[in-house]
């Protein structure tokens, strides 16, 4: 199931790389959500392929909803993370594929085409990209830290937006950055580019396959009060580990 995550991820990062050289369309979700084409062709794609592969399994998509199947395996996709950035022509995006089996995490892709990064994790395999071990930092503190986030669409309407979680952590790190894909943003804390990531209002499919990546890289991933974490928290902390009750310190204020 893992060769075929990876291999699924590839062909969908490769559909994503040849709609980036054409003129995109794209309609909105909500008041500020975007999809675009590309994301629906991304994610028949791979929901094609697992139907396919292993016809019992369920599947969670960001795009078509849930196809529901009386089986203990659920795949978490998300054909584009990074839609807005996509959209726009601004580099940062990826596919993101995790599969859970009784409700536990147990593989995860995360492509960046881009780049030609494939980031996967195996429960009690590790993490890696492009067959190279990853391991979290050990930046030993939140003042030495590099740090990233998101914010919520709907950030100009509601007051739970990440605003002030922003502002006290920007003044306690050596900087935060908004790239614009969690995915992504959750690889980078594998492989140790960064040291956490903190984010709201997320979905399933946002977090899943990067969360297994930061665990089986040796860091911490918890809700915002460093309770246990699950795909259906919609507040994620992950971190080297070392920072991590810094950090939820710092985001209870």
């Amino acid at each position: 199931m893992l060769s075929f995550a990876i291999d699924t991820a590839r062909r969908a990062g490769a559909l994503l790389l040849e709609g980036l050289a054409r003129r995109r369309s794209m309609e909105l979700k909500s008041a500020y959500e975007v999809v675009t084409e590309v994301d629906r062709a991304s994610e028949e794609l791979i929901v094609t392929a697992i139907r396919n592969a292993f016809p019992d399994h369920a599947i969670l998509a960001e795009e078509s909803g849930g196809i529901e199947r009386t089986s203990p395996f659920l795949w978490l996709i998300d054909p584009l993370d990074g839609t807005n950035n996509y959209a726009h022509g601004f580099p940062f995006f990826s596919v993101s594929i995790a599969l859970m089996e009784h409700g536990d995490l147990i593989l995860s892709v995360v492509f960046d085409p881009l780049r030609d990064e494939l980031f996967w994790a195996e429960r009690g395999a590790g993490s890696w990209c492009n067959g190279q071990r990853l391991r979290v930092s050990e930046t030993p503190t939140l003042a030495a830290s590099l740090v990233s986030t998101g914010f919520p669409y709907d950030f100009a309407t509601t007051t739970d937006n990440n605003a002030q979680q922003f502002i006290r952590i920007q003044a306690r790190t050596q900087g935060v950055r908004r790239a614009g894909s969690a995915a992504l943003d959750l690889a980078y804390v594998a492989m140790g580019r960064l040291d956490a990531h903190w984010e709201l209002r997320l979905r399933p499919w946002d977090t899943a396959a990067g969360a297994l990546l930061v665990l089986e890289a040796g860091g911490r991933v918890s809700d915002w009060r460093g309770s246990p974490w699950n795909p259906w928290n919609d507040r994620l902390a992950a971190s080297n580990g070392r920072i991590h009750d810094e950090l939820i310190a710092a985001l209870a204020g």
